[in-house]
């Protein structure tokens, strides 16, 4: 079989057995052919890989100056490609799952204060439906630390305003329950009885757009943004930084690291665990202010 041929096939895999979103297709379509064009040029069998050969594959993305992070993502690229190519019986044997990923230094994720939070909700006004629903999507977000792609998805039914549960579809297509607090269902509440004005023919999204369908993550993430630099915050936020400081506010005030797992869907509780070193730098940073050690220098 062919390089191309496999390729394309694993895609369409990938799209209509594992239901991987188009992001994600993209971005593994994206490696698949730098990895193809790599072989072609220098003559390498993809079904016939050596360790060898996989070393020089990765001196080759390191000569263009990708970041361990990015090799990283390859590496996992190819790991999948080849694991379905042992699923369908065209190899016997996945090289790429005994090659280590390089070292990636841990990027502390920006989050923000709780009263950062207060501040940026209480600079959303209400004055139309726009703003109820864009006050709601940031209430949302924060409130259970949902990804944004998963809040573009929730449909009405999946949610429970007496039990204040969403029940959201993650990664690798994987239900699980959040929750939301009262702040949060206040102004969902509100959502929910201006939301028939969006509509112009029935639609079961929670989040509709201007023209009636369903809003869309770039929409939510363009939202987020304007929110944002529209209130007082002003250090470098990303719609994605609802979801750090949602974790980092439950760890700072006692919630177990598996429970942030599960809340924020992560398969690896490894994913998880960089949340405790925000929390562990802050109280160092209050042990060094409080403590009586410096008086006694």
């Amino acid at each position: 079989m062919k390089i191309e041929i496999a390729i394309e096939n694993f895609l369409k895999y990938i799209k209509s057995e594992l239901n991987y979103s188009d992001l994600t297709k993209i971005s593994y379509e994206e490696d698949l052919i730098t990895y193809k064009d790599y072989l072609m040029l220098h003559h390498y069998n993809y079904l016939n890989m050596n360790k060898s050969d996989v070393i020089n594959y990765l001196k080759y993305l390191d000569e263009l100056k990708f970041s361990n992070k990015t090799i990283s993502r390859h590496l996992s690229t190819l790991r999948s490609f080849y694991n379905y190519l042992v699923e369908i019986k065209v190899l016997n044997d996945n090289l790429y799952r005994r090659i280590k990923n390089p070292k990636v230094p841990k990027k502390l994720p920006n989050y923000l204060s709780i009263i950062e939070v207060d501040e940026i909700i209480e600079s959303i006004e209400e004055k139309d439906k726009n703003d109820i629903r864009n006050k709601c999507i940031f209430e949302l977000l924060y409130s259970s630390g949902i990804r944004v792609s998963e809040a573009s998805n929730i449909k009405l039914n999946d949610i429970d305003l007496n039990n204040m549960t969403i029940k959201v579809l993650g990664k690798g297509n994987k239900e699980r329950i959040v929750f939301f607090g009262l702040p949060c269902k206040n102004i969902l509440e509100k959502y929910l009885n201006v939301r028939n004005e969006f509509i112009k023919k029935p639609i079961n999204y929670l989040f509709i757009n201007k023209l009636g369908g369903q809003l869309s993550r770039e929409s939510i993430e363009y939202i987020i943004d304007k929110i944002i630099k529209e209130s007082k915050v002003n250090h470098k936020i990303s719609p994605h930084t609802l979801r750090h400081t949602f974790a980092t506010h439950l760890l700072d005030n006692g919630a177990d690291l598996k429970s942030v797992q599960e809340m924020l869907g992560h398969e690896n509780l490894n994913t998880t665990e960089i949340y405790t070193h925000v929390s562990n730098e802050r109280l160092r940073n209050t042990y060094l202010a409080c403590h009586p050690n410096k008086k006694r220098q």
